[in-house]
């Protein structure tokens, strides 16, 4: 317990760090070198190194289950694309977490239904908060669920077109290209690698894109097997997933990280009830298109959170709770469907 408060306390101290002057401050980076842990940070422009104790993080990052059950309290973010200070001023105002950054939604289940990288100044920030809440949330009885859309599989496959300038300077001060600051000898870059693309909770699938009726028909809906075999292509070049359908049919435009079927299609709600029958649930929530607001469609079947976060301005909660479903607006006002 001692030594989780110690993290717990480094990095509340590390999310405070960063900030973007002329003279460039962004980290840490926490490197893993021959089992060691070495933490660079760069301040006022110049890289400053510093060895951890090996007890510092974790080295290894198990994938939890991708199904949950029996929850009564949820609450679902999307896109926030680097846009931490507004991520934070709708989290705190709506009681995810509190003034001091901590956790503050008890046995609640958190869903950030991906794409935290890329467009904004603040992505690593972002990183670590959530990381440091998934613990806390845990210790609560709660549950922090992030995970990966297209725009974290871009940089991790090494897609830098969308990264912020200053995290192209930070990388050429550290000597390395974006990606590499979240390889697989990083921390968070493990960490990372550990998430999942799709998850159950109840009778709600959350997936970053959509599960489509083409996906259906080519993939056997086994979230398990899917999450695992999305993780395992990470660190395998793009030329070697294309050899065969595998990039097709897992990064393509129908594929779950990409797919925006649900909004610029005119499907029939046959179509839709067939996707939930095979995927045996009653609503799907995801991201990826964005809008002013949460809204829903095809009678509720179908949620859509990319609130547009990322142009800094605004954006929402999707909260569920016993069945009931709710926007939480940016002041922390509820407001119901309509």
């Amino acid at each position: 317990m001692k030594a989780k408060n110690i993290v717990l306390k480094l990095l509340v101290a590390l999310i405070g760090f960063t900030g973007f002057s002329q003279a460039l401050n962004d980290g840490p980076y926490v490197f893993i070198e021959n089992n060691k842990l070495v933490q660079k940070s760069i301040v006022d422009g110049k890289v400053i190194t510093k060895k951890l104790k090996r007890t510092a993080f974790p080295k290894t990052f198990v994938p939890e289950a991708s199904s949950f059950s029996g929850v009564e309290k949820m609450a679902v973010l999307s896109d926030i694309h680097g846009q931490y200070d507004l991520a934070i001023e709708i989290l705190i105002n709506n009681s995810i977490i509190d003034q001091d950054l901590n956790w503050s939604f008890g046995d609640g289940h958190f869903v950030i239904v991906g794409d935290i990288f890329d467009r904004g100044p603040k992505v690593n920030e972002m990183l670590w908060l959530i990381y440091k809440l998934e613990q806390q949330a845990k210790d609560k009885g709660g549950h922090l669920h992030f995970l990966l859309g297209n725009h974290e599989y871009m940089v991790l496959k090494k897609d830098l077109r969308y990264v912020h300038e200053r995290y192209l300077e930070a990388g050429k001060l550290l000597g390395l290209d974006y990606d590499e600051l979240y390889d697989n000898n990083t921390v968070l870059g493990r960490w990372l690698r550990s998430k999942p693309t799709i998850l159950r909770i109840n009778n709600h699938v959350f997936v970053h894109g959509g599960i489509s009726q083409e996906f259906l028909s080519k993939i056997s809906f086994d979230i398990e097997v899917i999450n695992a075999t999305m993780r395992a292509s990470i660190d395998i070049s793009k030329t070697e997933l294309k050899s065969t359908d595998f990039y097709t049919n897992y990064y393509g435009n129908t594929g779950p990280i990409w797919y925006r079927g649900y909004f610029t299609d005119d499907l029939e709600h046959d179509a839709i009830d067939d996707v939930l029958s095979k995927t045996n649930s009653e609503h799907i929530v995801v991201g990826h298109c964005s809008f002013d607001e949460i809204i829903r469609v095809y009678n509720g079947k179908i949620f859509g959170v990319d609130s547009s976060i990322k142009k800094g301005e605004y954006g929402e909660v999707l909260f569920i709770e016993n069945g009931t479903y709710s926007r939480g607006l940016k002041d922390g006002t509820r407001k119901d469907f309509e």
